[in-house]
């Protein structure tokens, strides 16, 4: 991040000699299209909030979570947040939400505390001051497009996508990537946030030639597409390429409906890494055998916490101890513009890796 960032007025360093707790807004969903990230989302902030407060705290403060449904369908986000801004009882935010959410409330911020928003984005659309830590699909789609593309050389895409901002943005960038591997756009289509019925668009896609599908569908949405996918014995006609899918998702649609498909992500639960497998010690020791799946998004809210800690080391009013990255492979906060991309291929009912699309393997 760029040394500028980190100022007095944003992370408030006159109110840091007081001995009350460091309060966090965590923005999290927990219903909607998205509300099957909320509990791993969950554990992986109060995972980092306790390893804060076990070294601690900040500057001697000890950390505390609010949360709030950050899910598009949520009616009392923006109330509740203004309400804890303006009665300053909130210190930062942590937001895993989708980008429209994102823009809304950061409209609402309006800079008066940080805001660390943490999934892959379009890398727009922004303000300035919210730091958004996820990857963007120069770095994530377009490697993972060409390698698709090496591999199996299929001649007609159909993008599939939520409708909304990331979505759209992100075809962007899919159009012309495909175009330059000399295959051709077979279709293109979004469909409302909360999607069930896709017996209609799966017919559209046999009905293209399409032999690959790049899915831009958000959460429980791209479950159900995958659902339907599978039940028309699409698996063998198309492959898919997502990089919003994630364990979660993987587990919901189950093993025979997964055949074919890829995700490029910076994280997955399968990383064979030294940072990753503590992480992931440290996990269920905390939360035991039946915690949470963890996935790519809501491990990207640990990583929030990683950044935030990074902000707050970086100004001497509130020198606390970093927390250490676990996507970096070393003691330092994830860099979606160098550190790696990994392109997963399911299998069964998880993710293995086959392919890293850029930067250096974790630890390396």
């Amino acid at each position: 991040m760029r040394p500028d960032k980190v100022s007095g007025r944003m992370l408030q360093p006159g109110r840091a000699a007081s001995s009350r707790p460091f309060n966090i807004g965590l923005l999290i969903p927990v219903s909607g299209a998205l509300g099957i990230l909320g509990p791993s989302a969950y554990a992986c902030a109060r995972l980092a909030r306790d390893a804060w407060n076990d070294a601690d705290g900040l500057g001697g403060r000890e950390l505390r979570l609010t949360v709030l449904n950050s899910s598009e369908t949520s009616t009392t986000l923006d109330a509740e947040l203004e309400e804890l801004i303006g009665n300053r009882e909130v210190d930062a935010l942590v937001a895993l939400s989708n980008t429209e959410v994102c823009r809304r409330i950061a409209g609402l911020v309006n800079a008066r505390v940080p805001l660390i928003y943490t999934p892959h984005f379009e890398g727009t659309g922004l303000p300035d001051w919210v730091e958004a830590i996820g990857e963007t699909p120069e770095r994530q789609l377009l490697p993972a497009i060409d390698w698709m593309a090496n591999r199996y050389r299929p001649k007609r895409w159909y993008l599939l996508g939520s409708d909304y901002c990331w979505p759209h943005w992100t075809h962007l960038f899919a159009r012309s990537a495909i175009r330059a591997t000399g295959a051709q756009l077979a279709g293109e289509r979004y469909v409302p946030i909360g999607a069930r019925d896709f017996e209609q668009v799966v017919e559209d896609i046999r009905a293209s030639a399409a032999d690959a599908v790049l899915i831009s569908l958000v959460g429980a949405d791209s479950i159900h597409f995958c659902r339907a996918f599978g039940s028309a014995d699409m698996s063998r006609r198309a492959l898919r390429l997502s990089v919003c899918m994630e364990e979660n998702a993987v587990l919901a649609m189950g093993p025979e409906n997964t055949d074919g498909m890829y995700v490029a992500a910076a994280y997955f639960a399968s990383l064979e890494s030294d940072a990753n497998g503590a992480f992931k010690e440290r996990y269920h020791a905390r939360f035991g055998d039946r915690a949470p799946t963890l996935n790519s998004l809501s491990q990207s809210v640990y990583e929030g916490f990683v950044h935030l800690s990074r902000l707050a080391g970086a100004d001497a009013a509130l020198s606390g101890t970093p927390l250490d990255g676990v996507r970096a492979g070393s003691q330092r906060a994830f860099d979606a513009s160098v550190d790696p991309i990994f392109l997963g291929e399911v299998q069964g009912l998880g993710i293995r890796v086959v392919e890293t699309l850029g930067g250096s393997r974790p630890g390396s």
